[in-house]
This record gives C-alpha cells, structure tokens and sequence, in this order.
C-alpha cells in the first residue's frame, strides 16, 4: 500500500503536481465507470427485450418447431448476456445485484459416480504440525459420453491444525459455467451436436431424455450462450493470426434471421474467410452479419493489404483500391461456359472448356509442389494455355452477337481477365475460391435444421462455435475432443496464452481423475 504523503512538508509546485494527479486519476476513473455503465445499461435493455419477447404472446404466424427453437435462442441470448454484464460489472455493483439461487433437481443416483479428489498441495501447517483431516466439501457435475450420462463426484477434503486452528482446502477448479452442473464433456457434446450435426436442442433434450435424464432446452440454451461468450476470445485470436497471411479466401451465403417480436424472417449473410490450402495455417473464420453490404467485409479485414481469391461480388471491390489484390475465380469463369454447354451444346463452349481443362490438369499435378516450383511449371506450361485461351476468347467475342449467352460467358472472363490469370504470377494462389465454397457449406446444410438465426447475437454465437468447429476439422482433430479439452482448460488459462488453445497450435491433455 502506497504511504500517504505528508501534505506540510510538500511545497507548492509539489502539491500542484499532486493534485494534477490526482486529478488525473479521478477523470480515468470517472470515463472507465461511464463506459461501464453504458455497456451495462446497453445490456439491461437488451435482456429486457428479450425477456419481453420470451414472455409476451407469440405470433400464430410461428409453428410448434419455430417456436421452439426461437425459445432456445432467446434463452441462449439471455444467459451470454448475463454472462457479459458480469464481466463488465465491478465488485460492488457485483455485490448489489439481487442474489439469484437457482433451484436444481438433484442429479439421478442412479447414474455411474466418478470419484474425482482434490487435495491441497501441502498439508504441512505453518506452525510446523500436521494438518488432521476434518471434512470434505462434495460437489456433482454431469457428464455425458455419447449415450450415456455419468456424473463426476469432485471432492475437495478440509485439512485443520488442532495448535493454531489453520484450515486449508484445495479450491474449487475454475470452471466454464460458475457453480454450473455440465462437464466440459457435456458442454462440448452439445456444441458439436447443435453446431456441427445441426440438431436443435429440442431435438437434443429428447435424445438426453432417451439417455435417462432430460435436461429442459432452456438450460441447454443456456449454456450454449454462456459458452460462446466464453470462446469469443479464441476466435478474436484466431481472426488475427489470420490475417497475418498475405493470400486469402472470401465467400458469403445468406442465412434467414428473425428479429424476435417481429412476423418476418429478412436476409442476413455469413461470410467466411479462410487460407488457401497451400498455406501451413489451416484455419476458417466466420463472420455473422445483418446484410450483404461491402462494409462488413471491410470491417473483417480492417487494414489488412494481401492478395484476396473472391467471385465477383461488388462489396469487396472497395478494398481494392486500398491495397488489397484481387484474384479472380476460374471456377466461376468455367461455370458460365459449363451452364451454355448444358443447355445447347455449344462447341464453343466445349472449346473454352478443354482450355481451362488444361489449365486445372496443370493445377492437379503441382498441388502438392512448394510455391516456388510450381511457380515455374505455371509460367512455362499453364501461362501459354491461359494466353491462347485469351486469344481465342477475343476472336470469338467479335463473332457472336451481343446480349447472347455466348457473349455474356465470353463477357465475363474478358472483363475480369487481370484478375483471372494473376495466379500464375504467384505459386501461393490457388487458381479458384473452391476451397473457401467448401468451408462454407455447412452453414448450408445447417439452414435446413434449425431455419433460421433468431437474432443477430446468435448469429454471431453460431459464427464463433462455427468457427472453431471448422478450424478444428481442417487440422485433423474430433470437435468434440478438441472442445471438450478447451472448455476445461478455457477457464485457468492467461490471456497471453491464449494461442495454445487454438486449433492450428492445440495439443490435448488428459485430466488426472482418481
């Protein structure tokens, strides 16, 4: 503790400089609480809406299956809320706030136990005696293996010195949801469940009950909410190792999102981002957003100057002028030849297309090749292909009448041509946006389960679970292994550790149960 000065032996410049200080301290202090007390206020009202639309009568425009899954979206929303305005509460707001003790069924003593002890360090008094055991503190968490429920039995002995009344414990292990029930497995299990198999949490809550315990889905909601504010800043870290690489992929897909209150769904987009599958990072990073509008993806990428593989959509086009290369879609140039051919067997079409044919046989056979030598086969083999196409290509073009579909596939590789053949400048761009298309396709298969985002919050929350899931695969790991192993290792780790976590760098551990 900092000593008080004495305030008659200080001069007057000193005790002018003092009371700038101070002073100084005071106006930090005042702008921290201000922020703070927007965010809270930000929050409240947020949580008061939502429990409005929760509550209040519901739309017959809604089904039985809607409403139940906007039920559990508005759930998961409530408690990431919660779990964000504590964080942003200081210990005597903290200490104001109404206590709420939740009322929790007894888990089933049926279920198999797993006896998991904690014992202190030491159980050497300071005095210098042996501390005599006591008593013991028993908590239950649930866990679920696939199938089947198990409860872990944690048990914390109290160790006490009969000369100076020492007591000592082990403490609590940090935990992802405070005083909660689940296990990281638990959690984990249904993360992957919702997020990866697309199952709603009514659906889960049925399969639980097959299990032989039923968890109401608004518990299960709330963890799924509590969670993905908890992993939020693992994808801010994974974004921004992300963007460190210099050749990216781009693509958005629309996703319904129903603001809640409201009759309608409208169109909200998620985009993806993600390396090349040339580079040594495997990573994809969703981003939820209300719109399509180009400033979304600005925002991703904020000062970010390398080299983007995207289709031709207009909102990325603003970046370009501010040092970000475009590298234009092959794919999507052979796809309108493709679609003519389709339709009337256009022997043009078919010319076009045993060019860029020639042009990915080249792209197959140094897939596997570092960036420099493929570098070399594309200049010396794929450059001469891609300049006779382009030859062809404007031949043609003055041939076929405009407004044809000839004219318009022709159209749409010559006018993008720069960006379409920038590629064989660099061995470390790939030739089309497939890859990012890939990665983006389980949003696709999703759509079809859960419907829609019931909110811009859960959008976001699903872009973030999304996130790590995906990431996770790409490198080779089981979702559910690699957050079962980060959900219990989340709560303990330094916030300059955060990086180990990652999927790319992650190496699992095994918990010590006895």
């Amino acid at each position: 503790m900092t000593q008080r000065p004495d305030l008659d032996q200080l001069s007057a410049d000193q005790l002018r400089a003092l009371a700038t200080e101070l002073f100084d301290r005071v106006e930090t202090k005042d702008r921290a609480l201000v922020r703070s007390n927007v965010i809270i206020e930000k929050l409240t009202h947020e949580v008061a809406i939502l429990k409005r639309h929760k509550y209040a009568r519901r739309s017959e425009q809604l089904d039985a299956v809607q409403g139940k899954l906007l039920d559990e979206l508005i759930d998961s929303d409530l408690a990431a809320i919660e779990v964000e305005l504590d964080q942003a509460m200081t210990e005597e707001q903290k200490a104001a706030r109404p206590k709420q003790q939740p009322k929790r069924t007894p888990l089933p003593p049926e279920l198999p136990r797993t006896l998991i002890h904690h014992e202190p360090e030491n159980t050497q008094c300071r005095c210098g005696c042996q501390l005599k055991r006591i008593g013991e503190d028993v908590s239950e968490k649930l866990d679920y293996v696939p199938g089947e429920f198990t409860v872990e039995r944690h048990i914390r002995c109290k160790w006490a010195c009969n000369e100076c009344e020492t007591l000592i414990q082990a403490p609590v292990p940090p935990q992802v949801i405070d005083k909660g029930i689940p296990t990281s497995g638990l959690l984990a299990q249904v993360l992957v469940a919702k997020y990866a198999d697309h199952l709603p949490l009514y659906r889960q809550e049925r399969i639980f009950g097959r299990a032989g315990l039923e968890i109401p889905r608004s518990t299960l909601a709330e963890w799924v909410g509590a969670c993905g504010v908890q992993l939020q800043p693992l994808v801010d870290a994974l974004r921004s190792t992300l963007l460190e690489h210099g050749v990216l992929h781009a693509d958005e897909t629309p996703v319904s999102m129903l603001a809640p209150g409201k009759k309608k769904t409208h169109k909200a987009y998620v985009w993806a981002y993600c390396t090349t599958p040339f580079s040594d990072l495997k990573a994809t990073v969703y981003d939820f957003a209300p719109s399509r509008a180009g400033e979304h993806a600005r925002t991703f990428l904020g000062d970010w100057q390398g080299k983007l593989v995207c289709d031709d959509y207009a909102g990325y086009k603003a970046g370009f002028g501010n040092g970000i290369t475009e590298i234009g879609c092959m794919a999507h140039a052979r796809r309108k030849f493709y679609d003519l051919h389709e339709a009337n067997k256009s022997e043009l079409a078919a010319k076009a297309l045993e060019y860029i044919g020639g042009l990915y046989e080249i792209e197959r056979d140094t897939k596997d090749l570092p960036p420099d030598k493929r570098q070399e086969i594309r200049e010396t083999k794929a450059r001469p292909i891609a300049d006779a196409l382009h030859q062809w290509m404007l031949a043609h073009r003055q041939k076929v009448p405009d407004g044809s579909g000839t004219a318009k596939a022709l159209d749409y590789s010559l006018k993008r041509w720069k960006a379409l053949t920038r590629y064989l400048d660099d061995g470390a761009v790939p030739i089309d946006n497939n890859w990012v298309e890939n990665q983006i396709r389980p949003w696709a298969l999703g759509r079809s389960n859960w419907l829609f985002a019931g909110s811009l919050r859960s959008g976001q929350r699903a872009a973030a679970v999304m996130t790590l899931i995906q990431s996770a695969k790409l490198n080779g790991h089981d979702p559910y292994a690699y957050l079962k192993d980060v959900l219990t290792r989340l709560p303990a780790q330094k916030n300059n550790a955060i990086d180990e976590l990652l999927p790319h760098n992650w190496k699992p551990t095994i918990p010590d149960k006895v």
